[in-house]
């Protein structure tokens, strides 16, 4: 069971990482801090740069104290919150990702969900500091929830009304 979770934190803790580097470098096949601004921008949110660092530098350092199995739970909630925003972006596209719907969020939520009440497995830095079990693990996923839609209701702009052309 320990390989099966080491294996799982290590697969999406390092995929958020790297997401998150995406959007804020030019590493990874990313944009550059440009285009991770206007990522968020295209997707109507405010706050341009500041954004998309906040965005990248939280998908990276949850991702990767997840794929460490350090601190979780804290770890998790990073992940649930970064996601539940992605999750609302995509979901007027409804749940498959080949009409970039919200399906990976969805599965990148439910994971670290699992993780956060799975624990993070016998090889973890949470182990070996002697920091398991986490017995309020479910906090994880509503503090990660509560704050993506948050995020979202604080930083989302509605869309512009379309102009009444004069005749």
């Amino acid at each position: 069971m320990d390989t099966g979770i080491l294996i799982l934190r290590l697969l999406v803790g390092l995929l958020v990482a790297g997401h998150g580097v995406q959007k804020v470098s030019r590493h990874l096949g990313g944009k550059g801090l440009e285009g991770g601004t206007e990522e968020f921008r295209g997707d109507g949110f405010r706050g341009g740069a500041l954004t998309a660092l906040a965005a990248g530098g939280g998908q990276i350092g949850s991702g990767l104290l997840l794929a460490a199995g350090l601190l979780t739970p804290l770890a998790a909630t990073g992940v649930i919150g970064v996601m539940t925003v992605a999750l609302t972006v995509k979901w007027r596209h409804g749940l498959w990702v080949q009409n970039d719907g919200y399906e990976y969020p969805l599965v990148l939520i439910g994971t670290a969900a699992a993780l956060a009440a799975t624990g993070p497995g016998a090889w973890s830095l949470d182990a070996a500091l002697g920091l398991t079990p986490y017995p309020l693990w479910w906090a994880a996923l509503v503090a990660g929830l509560g704050s993506g839609l948050l995020t979202r209701l604080v930083l989302h702009r509605p869309p512009a009304a379309p102009a009444i052309a004069e005749r």
